[in-house]
């Protein structure tokens, strides 16, 4: 057998140690880069998610229904805007006149127990009047339009507050109606109806088209209502002197409520 002579070299640590300190950083900087590469990823894959959030089901198999929901109810206050429109020479005339009538209004107003937060001014309007003579305008006085707006809890005063405006001075009224002071009762019971009906319309649309129900994925709804309200007799007994005091009936208001459910489906 022959003898083979083995050299081994020991290398000093001031020569191995800088290669190796530059081979573990360049393993460090790849795997830095591996995760801002796959963190990267994951933030552009969520943004992609977010994206389509509450957009119906775009990336997703879903139905959509819709359901109504109505309910009567009897108001309990009743609104109306009560006018005065004054002519006068001057500005401050109007003005003056205007004033002293809408004061007396007020008045009128409080012995049949309405309340200063119940009245509200909803209108004040100056106008020139004008007349044409020889083709040149003039003015030759001003008009001063204010209106009072009246909430009436009582309804049983309604006929009374319309008695007594022509007597008080106002000499015009409109935009009577009534309505509720709190809805947010009837509102939900309209609204859990429309939902229910919403349901019952989904469950069935589900076996027709032979597929499940999944969770719901967006809802919105609308609000509406119509008043039904009856008068008669309502006029005021003429602009300068009372009358009788008209009869007036409230009826009943609907509240209406338009709901819409979207649901995934297997």
């Amino acid at each position: 057998m022959e003898e083979q002579n083995l050299n081994v070299r020991i290398l000093p640590l001031k020569e191995y140690l800088p290669k190796l300190m530059t081979a573990a950083i360049v393993v460090l900087i790849l795997l830095l880069a591996v995760l801002i590469v796959s963190e990267i990823v994951g933030v552009a894959n969520g943004i992609k998610e977010g994206k389509y959030i509450g957009q119906g089901g775009q990336y997703r198999n879903a139905i959509t229904v819709s359901g109504e929901g109505k309910v009567l109810g009897k108001p309990d206050i009743a609104q109306v805007d009560l006018g005065v429109v004054t002519d006068a020479d001057t500005v401050a005339n109007a003005q003056k006149q205007n004033s002293d009538k809408i004061d007396k209004i007020i008045q009128a107003m409080k012995s049949l127990g309405i309340a200063d937060e119940d009245m509200q001014t909803s209108n004040y309007t100056i106008f020139p009047r004008t007349q044409y003579i020889n083709g040149v305008s003039d003015i030759i006085g001003y008009e001063v339009n204010q209106t009072l707006r009246v909430k009436i809890r009582n309804l049983e005063k309604v006929g009374q507050v319309l008695a007594q405006t022509a007597t008080a001075g106002v000499n015009q009224v409109g935009a009577l109606n009534f309505t509720f002071d709190n809805p947010e009762n009837l509102q939900a019971q309209a609204r859990q109806k429309a939902i229910d009906d919403a349901k019952s319309k989904a469950q069935s649309l589900a076996n027709a088209l032979g597929v499940q129900l999944g969770k719901i994925v967006s809802f919105s709804e609308n609000i509406s209502g119509g008043l039904t309200p009856l008068y008669t007799n309502a006029g005021i007994g003429g602009a300068g002197g009372g009358g009788a005091a008209p009869t007036i009936q409230a009826g009943q208001n609907e509240v209406i409520i338009d709901v819409s459910l979207n649901y995934e489906i297997y």
